[in-house]
């Protein structure tokens, strides 16, 4: 039987969690089935970290400036951002911008702040033409509002909302601007109620995997086999990409497909939403 291929479309590698050991994770996934995957910057001081480790592993990288590291963020670092990204154009891993976005989730956090460094990373990426890769907490209808006011959709590249739990009409116009959603660790849960019901009422061509590692564990990371529900485990085991293959087979699952259908159909929309990865796929296919 051919083997499965997975993507990872987003995974911190570089994490303090992973102790360095980034390669080696990212190693143990290829042998589970996760061929390559996305490591997505955070802050301006990991943009050459994530540009080496993604060397190291053969996976695709983004560059971006999070939102919750946007209060110790400089304005400068947008114009670094700017100048890495245009380097980085001529590197057949660099896949798109994020992580950006807005968190309205975390409190203390400035709003205003994160809306102009979301806003200015929005123009990098509509200038160079790239794909962004977004986090979306509790800031579906602001992100969408920035999108709009920067150009995205008619057929400008979208990219990813990763990790969406937004309402059903949200993600709608996440699709109609052409964003894939990312689904991960959470939507192993039974209780992930709103998760599922997105999952399955999506069309095929939206979902994309991503375990977000080492955040977002699936539910067995956090209670042992055959625990009742409400038996968990604190604190859980970081996640890893080699668990997407196990998400994925939930995934599957859910949508009512077999695992060979879902690892198709996440792969292609991967690529899909984040049109550089076909380089960064075909190599890791070859090696």
């Amino acid at each position: 039987m051919q083997a499965l291929t997975w993507i990872d479309t987003h995974a911190h590698l570089d994490a303090a969690e992973f102790g360095g050991q980034g390669s080696a994770i990212a190693a143990r996934a290829r042998a589970a089935g996760v061929v390559c995957g996305v490591i997505p910057a955070v802050e301006r001081s990991q943009f050459a970290v994530v540009q080496e480790l993604a060397r190291a592993c053969g996976w695709g990288y983004a560059l971006g400036i999070h939102p919750l590291y946007v209060d110790r963020a400089q304005d400068a670092d947008l114009m670094a951002l700017r100048q890495a990204v245009t380097q980085a154009l001529a590197d057949p891993l660099f896949v798109g911008i994020g992580e950006i976005g807005l968190d309205f989730f975390v409190p203390g956090l400035d709003r205003q702040r994160q809306q102009e460094f979301y806003a200015a990373q929005l123009r990098i990426a509509r200038d160079a033409g790239l794909p962004v890769i977004l986090h979306v907490r509790k800031s579906q209808d602001a992100l969408l509002a920035g999108l709009r006011r920067a150009g995205f959709g008619a057929g400008r590249p979208a990219g990813i909302a990763h990790a969406f739990n937004g309402s059903a009409q949200q993600a709608q116009q996440f699709i109609d601007l052409g964003f894939a959603l990312g689904f991960g660790g959470a939507l192993t849960f039974e209780r992930a109620l709103n998760i599922r019901r997105l999952l399955t009422a999506v069309p095929a061509s939206v979902p994309v995997l991503e375990t977000d590692a080492p955040d977002i564990p699936p539910v067995w990371l956090y209670r042992p086999r055959n625990a009742p529900d409400d038996a968990a485990v604190a604190p859980p085991q970081p996640n890893s990409p080699e668990q997407l293959p196990r998400i994925g087979a939930v995934l599957a699952a859910l949508r009512g497909w077999t695992p060979q259908q879902a690892a198709a159909q996440t792969t292609a929309n991967a690529v899909r939403a984040l049109p550089r990865l076909t380089t960064v796929l075909a190599a890791a296919t070859r090696a």
